[in-house]
């Protein structure tokens, strides 16, 4: 098992889940962060710390499309271990649907 960020993310961005992981397993998007689903040791600390409630255990239903993409980004997106400040709009897109499609961006973020 590995936890998966999802849609909810987009635009949120909140690093509360990259200050308590004790493997340092998130990546980071101009947009959204993923986990690495191979360095991801399943301890959970990061899921109730997401105030988007965007990470979620892969053995839910329905996220594949989210752990391929979290497995793919991983690989190319540079890893932060350091909580950053969330966007000045993210409350505003906590919840809106359909940002995978309209809203996803592939750039890598700045890391650490």
């Amino acid at each position: 098992m590995t936890y998966v960020v999802t849609e909810n993310c987009i635009k949120c961005k909140y690093m509360d889940c990259v200050e308590v992981c004790p493997v340092d397993c998130f990546y980071e998007g101009e947009n959204m962060l993923v986990i690495h689903p191979d360095e991801c040791i399943d301890c959970g600390v990061c899921e109730p710390e997401c105030p988007a409630e965007a990470i979620k255990p892969d053995t839910e239903s329905s996220l594949e499309t989210w752990l391929k993409l979290n497995a793919d980004y991983a690989k190319s997106w540079p890893n932060i271990t350091q909580k950053k400040d969330a966007p000045a709009d993210a409350k505003e897109w906590d919840g809106v649907s359909g940002k995978l499609d309209a809203h996803f961006s592939a750039n890598a973020g700045s890391g650490d």
